[in-house]
């Protein structure tokens, strides 16, 4: 199972650096979103797959340990309003500037 969570987490980084590395304003806030996704994948892969019971009270079974599944959840939290954030930049510029290529914006500040 590690095995494929590993290919997809590296197909997830190799689509995300590719977005990002293009000059379209809407390719890179969707290449920053694949690359928080794929941390996330490889958060959870590191943690393991754990069998065991929920952390309750009074059970002196094995438990599962929260903690990744608690920072992953955090995460995803602030990754979606990262995001919607860095949409509403991406749509003001192109409503200021008209275009949402790299190139012409750096050639409109000048």
């Amino acid at each position: 199972m590690e095995l494929v969570m590993a290919i997809a987490i590296g197909i997830l980084f190799t689509i995300g650096v590719y977005l990002i590395l293009s000059k379209i304003l809407l390719r890179i806030v969707l290449g920053t979103s694949l690359l928080t996704h794929g941390v996330h994948l490889l958060l959870l892969t590191m943690a393991g797959l754990k069998r065991g019971a929920a952390p309750v009270l009074g059970n002196e079974e094995s438990y599962v340990d929260p903690l990744p599944q608690a920072l992953i959840l955090t995460s995803i939290v602030i990754s979606f309003g990262v995001t919607a954030f860095y949409f509403v930049l991406a749509y003001r510029s192109y409503q200021a500037l008209g275009t949402d290529d790299i190139d012409s914006i750096k050639e409109a500040k000048e």
